[in-house]
């Protein structure tokens, strides 16, 4: 068979061939599209990285190259059957009220996911706590339809991005890691208040986790001193309320951090006789008017 000379020849041994062929070439159609996207992504990935410099848009731009490129096959596979694109139109029409109500959800998150992309509220690898259960955990993806979130229970939590928008989100890891906590301490009126406030101070700098002194670290228009500060809270019933305010270098293990610095402060006021640990006790005062109180000691045989 001769090699076509002109255009629509060409054209028209093209059609003739898909009409033959139509349902090889249109599974070669998707394989080629589905192994080209996964090409285009390897080849451009880094340069994708370097470009937008964000994980979660890097891996938004891989995908919809990937996706774009699956789709141009799933054209030609549709071409190569023979479905033009008025049968396409029908066939959108015929079903876009039943598919509507499935698609409005997902386009709704979609939605709600190129705004999370742009707001920047969070990043993959930021560690983020859920303010209404509590849960905390590290972002390990972020699409256009969810999030998905790795708690520290060991548990993947998938959140459609409508719902991430709507929820109270603290981001632990947003720009500077270092995290301001605090704790009380208790002691006694007897003690002595200007040791006792050293050495919760000192206490707490020893621990690694914990910066031990430096510049003043700044949120907004304040700054706060770096180094572990104690301060008397109140006068309470039982005895004097100390609040120690550190900063812990970073946000993934406050729980051990805490137990690490009651640890020491409880090492270091053992260790003195002048300050002691309070406790809730009532005093009972009698006086010339309150009667007599009959008071007997027993000895255990």
């Amino acid at each position: 068979m001769p090699w076509p000379s002109t255009l629509p020849e060409f054209v028209a041994r093209v059609g003739a061939l898909m009409h033959d062929f139509g349902p090889v070439v249109a599974v070669l159609a998707i394989v080629a599209g589905w192994y080209l996207g996964r090409v285009l992504t390897g080849v451009l990935g880094r340069r994708v990285a370097r470009r937008f410099m964000r994980p979660s848009v890097t891996r938004t731009v891989l995908r919809l190259i990937r996706t774009g490129v699956l789709g141009v096959g799933v054209l030609v596979a549709i071409w190569s059957l023979g479905l033009g694109l008025g049968n396409l139109v029908v066939s959108a029409t015929v079903f876009s009220a039943v598919l509507g109500l499935v698609l409005a959800p997902i386009v709704g998150s979609v939605i709600n996911g190129v705004f999370v992309l742009a707001d920047q509220p969070y990043e993959i690898g930021d560690m983020i706590e859920f303010t209404d259960t509590g849960q905390r955990g590290f972002v390990e993806d972020i699409t256009l339809r969810y999030t998905k979130v790795f708690t520290l229970d060991n548990t993947f939590l998938v959140m459609p991005n409508g719902e991430m928008r709507e929820m109270n989100i603290v981001n632990y890891s947003a720009e500077d890691e270092r995290t301001r906590c605090s704790l009380t301490v208790q002691v006694t009126y007897e003690s002595d208040l200007a040791t006792a406030r050293s050495a919760i101070e000192r206490a707490a700098a020893s621990c690694e986790e914990v910066i031990e002194g430096g510049p003043d670290i700044r949120i907004g228009s304040a700054r706060y001193p770096a180094k572990p500060r104690c301060y008397i809270d109140e006068y309470a019933d039982s005895g004097v309320t100390l609040t120690l305010r550190y900063w812990a270098k970073q946000p993934y293990r406050l729980g051990a951090v805490r137990s690490t610095v009651q640890t020491k402060i409880w090492d270091e006021l053992q260790a003195r006789d002048d300050v002691t640990f309070a406790y809730p006790h009532v005093q009972h005062v009698f006086d010339e008017e309150s009667g007599e109180a009959r008071v007997a000691l027993r000895r255990e045989q």
